[in-house]
């Protein structure tokens, strides 16, 4: 049998692993230095709390669990009447975030809110399998619940902006609002198409702008809504200085829209002079070292957004990615769905499998990145003696947190060196029958091709 793995899945290799837990403990630490706590929710969901929570388009993509049991033989004695739970009732998830809305209703009485959590955890798709879109990937994502605070919002923004300066990615952050988009699409009277005008904005980055337009136009929109909806498109475009009178004239009549809109103008002033607010000396500003960036053309297609809006896109000269790297946004009631009605909640996720591509096609993988996870010292074995002395040095070591190896076998010195070489070990400790009597250790830096001898405690100090 020829041995292969599903499409749209991926084995990780030792030296894949060190960058990809590089970036999940980057990720980590900035969840933890904002306060967020770590909780895990199980890989399979019951279909009913994952169905309808993500969009008509999102539903074709749950990989559904066949019932346990004599499934076929059961069916068979139905006689073709059969329901879909006869079947299924179980499936992947799809994401972290409907997941974690069932886990606060369920343990809302151990939780203090608001509450801030994070999660790591794979989760699952059935899409066609392309370049940055993968059926099993991971994603880090980090959720306020229990308050409607904007301040959440920048702080998310600097999350977001703090852990791809510390990845060494140049970033684009786009932010818009569900409340604005909902104020547009009222002003255009065609509400009754909003959650189909949200899916087909979406696809701007795939199929651009005037595929989007005919899409529109195909729902029914007349001309003069189209060209409101394009000069919005167009008002996008501008990375600075969009005036204010242009998002007041998209969501003219709409209170919901005109909420929106203030919605961005108090996430947006507080760094610095995007946009329309000149600094002062009355106001702290939060400074971020990417491109903050208001996109009217940001749409996020899953059905439970209602306010605030993120996604990033890479835009590093080194980088020809052009998929997203993070998405994310505020949702105002989906605990409502489980019995936890008037929960608000806001959050993001960053989409691991992508980052470690980008981080690969920009250089960004270096091996002082694998170094720290990955052994730092060889001891050859001689056998007999030296083997005992070297298990006896590797615990001390070890104890001092160094990562460290006796080779397992006496064998040639030569293929003891090709390991290290091979495994990139930057040291190689030789105890021969001349150390012994000396008390000392020969040591190899593998990097120079020097040697030294020098005592256990001066060998734990070079390599810390």
């Amino acid at each position: 049998m020829k041995p292969s793995i599903p499409k749209g899945t991926r084995d990780f290799s030792p030296s894949e692993m060190t960058g990809r837990n590089f970036i999940f403990n980057t990720i980590r630490k900035v969840y933890e230095k904002f306060g967020f706590q770590q909780i895990e929710t199980p890989s399979m969901e019951m279909l009913s709390t994952l169905e309808g929570k993500y969009g008509e388009e999102g539903d074709k993509l749950l990989f559904r669990i066949l019932n346990s049991g004599p499934v076929v033989e059961q069916i068979k004695e139905k006689n073709g009447d059969v329901k879909m739970s006869d079947i299924t009732e179980k499936g992947l998830r799809y994401d972290l975030t409907v997941p974690f809305a069932r886990y606060v209703v369920m343990h809302q009485n151990e939780i203090t809110f608001p509450f801030k959590r994070y999660q790591i955890q794979p989760v699952w798709r059935a899409d066609r399998p392309q370049k940055g879109r993968y059926r099993e990937f991971y994603q880090c994502d980090a959720d306020v619940i229990g308050t409607n605070s904007l301040l959440n919002e920048m702080e998310l923004i600097q999350i977001i902006d703090e852990v791809f300066s510390t990845l060494g990615i140049q970033v684009t952050i786009k932010v818009n609002n569900r409340k604005l988009l909902y104020g547009l699409v009222e002003s255009i009277e065609a509400t009754e198409h909003f959650q189909k005008i949200v899916i087909i904005i979406d696809k701007i980055d795939k199929i651009g702008e005037e595929k989007v337009l005919e899409e529109l136009a195909s729902l029914g929109l007349n001309e003069k809504q189209l060209e409101k909806m394009r000069s919005a498109f167009s008002a996008s475009n501008t990375t600075n200085d969009i005036n204010l009178g242009i998002l007041d004239d998209l969501v003219i009549g709409s209170e919901t829209g005109k909420k929106g809109v203030d919605e961005i103008k108090n996430v947006l002033r507080h760094f610095g002079a995007y946009y329309w607010v000149k600094p002062d000396s009355s106001h702290q500003y939060f400074n971020v070292k990417n491109l903050l960036q208001l996109d009217l053309s940001l749409a996020r297609g899953l059905n439970y957004y209602t306010g605030m809006i993120f996604e990033v896109k890479v835009n590093d000269e080194r980088s020809k990615f052009t998929s997203s790297v993070l998405g994310g946004g505020r949702y105002d009631d989906l605990t409502g769905i489980f019995g936890l009605p008037n929960v608000s909640g806001v959050g993001i996720s960053f989409g691991v499998d992508r980052i470690y591509d980008v981080m690969e096609e920009c250089g960004l993988l270096t091996d002082g990145i694998t170094a720290t996870s990955s052994t730092q010292i060889l001891f050859v074995n001689f056998g007999g003696e030296e083997e005992r002395v070297s298990l006896n040095y590797l615990q001390k070591i070890r104890a001092e947190g160094i990562a460290s190896e006796l080779y397992p076998d006496n064998t040639k010195m030569k293929k003891q060196m090709s390991y290290a070489d091979d495994k990139k070990i930057p040291y190689v400790a030789i105890i021969g029958s001349d150390e012994l009597e000396k008390n000392l250790i020969t040591v190899k830096f593998m990097k120079t091709g020097e040697q030294k001898s020098i005592t256990i405690e001066e060998l734990i100090s070079i390599i810390k």
